[in-house]
């Protein structure tokens, strides 16, 4: 006998797990109990000593979970939390309004790192879909192409080294830094570019990963232009430091 309409049902594609992931992610924003705390914490030690280490452990997760993206929001939160908290260091050190420090943190959270990270994330999440993936040798192979919240997660990672240079280890040399004279110039511009530097090279890093993707050295090239800016500005006195703590703290002027 043929086989009825009934018995022929459709199975879920490939794709459906992904385009659930992100609603579930968003649901572990509020649970605590099932963030990895620890391993978190593991990956933002890392990435500032040995980032090759933690993306190995990405391909691990690949193979396990068959994603690339976290499906953990501890390293948002997490690093949500470190960046108020550092931003209110910086209130209670240079500013005297609680409503302007209230003020100050919402927009570093939002601006500095969640909506910035979420252009940023975008624009290499369609960059690389659209000019860098491979193309495949013949149609009996899987497509493959990059998850938007493997992006967003690629910039977490590459945020945070650069938090603790220009919000942690800054906090404790700006009374230096936003001094007058070449010496906080120079000083400022190098902390700026070696932030800017480290930060483009664990975006390389995260794509590199990557097996689908070719041309990823595209993403080192910012560094150049970091490289052949910083003595301009070194040259020109412009100095990071106080143009960035002029725009919230006036008192600094």
């Amino acid at each position: 006998m043929l086989p009825t309409s009934s018995s022929a049902k459709v199975r879920p594609g490939p794709h459906a797990r992904p385009n659930s992931l992100f609603p579930h992610y968003l649901r572990r924003i509020v649970k605590w109990q099932q963030m990895d705390i620890e391993y978190t914490f593991w990956q933002m030690l890392h990435l500032c000593t040995s980032p090759k280490v933690v993306y190995q452990h990405t391909k691990y997760h690949k193979q396990t979970k068959n994603q690339w993206a976290r499906d953990d929001p501890a390293f948002v939160v997490i690093c949500s939390l470190l960046l108020s908290v550092s931003a209110m260091a910086y209130c209670a050190a240079y500013d005297h309004s609680a409503g302007h420090a209230v003020f100050v943190v919402i927009s570093v959270l939002l601006f500095h790192f969640l909506l910035s990270g979420a252009i940023l994330a975008t624009c290499c999440w369609f960059f690389t879909n659209n000019y860098l993936r491979e193309e495949a040798p013949n149609s009996h192979v899987v497509e493959q192409r990059v998850e938007w919240l493997y992006a967003f997660d690629v910039h977490c990672n590459s945020f945070f080294p650069m938090f603790v240079l220009l919000y942690v280890i800054h906090y404790f040399l700006s009374p230096l830094l936003v001094a007058h004279g070449f010496v906080p110039v120079l000083l400022s511009n190098l902390l700026f570019m070696a932030a800017a530097s480290y930060y483009h090279y664990l975006n390389y890093l995260g794509y590199d990963v990557l097996p689908f993707l070719e041309r990823t050295t595209l993403f080192l090239y910012p560094i150049s232009i970091v490289f052949v800016l910083s003595p301009i500005l070194i040259l020109s006195g412009f100095n990071p430091s106080r143009y960035f703590m002029n725009m919230y703290f006036s008192r600094l002027v």
